[in-house]
């Protein structure tokens, strides 16, 4: 990725650690490092070689995003499995949102790979859009309208906040659905690995049905928590306490 000017508390993280486990940290769509900071620490804090990439497009300003797709995001998670596999034999994928889009495509792009010992999902986009809303959207984007509201933020502690940008890039939305989601929502199945799956009953950006589908259609052993006290964000939120002990618990059985 080029030098540009990144938002305070957004740059990537990277830890060298002592055992050969590692976790691949990724963020959602709008958003950046800093949404998975909590958890990133903990994993390094227990001894593991962390990955956690910003994304092509995010952390900087909006105007940077609307230069990237899903070609951009998905290459950068590629780049930084590779990275943790240089240093670790036994690896862990976590994604909030878009993250977890990115986990189980992750997931998906190495079948077979021995070192690839689970996945965990935080309210993870698992299907696209509906036909009538990428109709919208291509409507919006034919008038001229290229960012929407805000989606960040999503959150039910009013003492955080996430860092994310003040709006939504519809064409990179559409790239999200179109390229990340559309070709992989009916693959779950070809998942055999375990999974952990944080679905939040109160989602205002990624319905908990997409998180019920994974559970429904992936092909091996998953494993469903419920968030009743946290938002879409629920990395920040009241329940991050949790989803950062059972996602530790979950790589000790997994990896360890």
């Amino acid at each position: 990725m080029s030098d540009v000017e990144v938002m305070d508390g957004c740059a990537p993280f990277a830890h060298v650690g002592q055992e050969r486990i590692g976790v691949l940290v990724l963020h959602g769509f709008t958003g950046n490092p800093s949404s998975m900071t909590h958890q990133a620490h903990a994993f390094a804090a227990e001894g593991y070689h962390v990955e956690q990439p910003r994304l092509p497009g995010h952390g900087t300003t909006l105007a940077d995003m609307r230069t990237t797709d899903w070609s951009d995001w998905s290459g950068e998670a590629a780049t930084a499995y590779e990275r943790l596999a240089e240093r670790a034999d036994r690896i862990v994928v976590i994604g909030l949102s878009m993250g977890g889009t990115l986990t189980l495509w992750t997931g998906l792009q190495r079948l077979g790979d021995d070192r690839l010992k689970g996945l965990i999902c935080v309210n993870a986009a698992t299907m696209p859009q509906g036909s009538e809303v990428v109709e919208m959207i291509e409507g919006l984007l034919d008038d001229g309208v290229e960012v929407s509201p805000a989606i960040g933020s999503d959150l039910a502690d009013p003492d955080a906040v996430e860092i994310a940008y003040d709006g939504t890039p519809l064409r990179q939305l559409l790239s999200l659905t179109n390229d990340g989601l559309t070709p992989i929502t009916g693959r779950f199945g070809e998942l055999e690995i375990p999974i952990l799956v944080f679905s939040s009953t109160d989602d205002h950006v990624v319905p908990a049905e997409n998180s019920e589908h994974l559970r429904d259609t992936a092909g091996g052993d998953v494993e469903f928590v419920t968030l009743t006290r946290s938002f879409h964000v629920a990395t920040q939120d009241y329940d991050r306490d949790l989803i950062t002990e059972r996602s530790l618990a979950f790589i000790r059985r997994v990896a360890g």
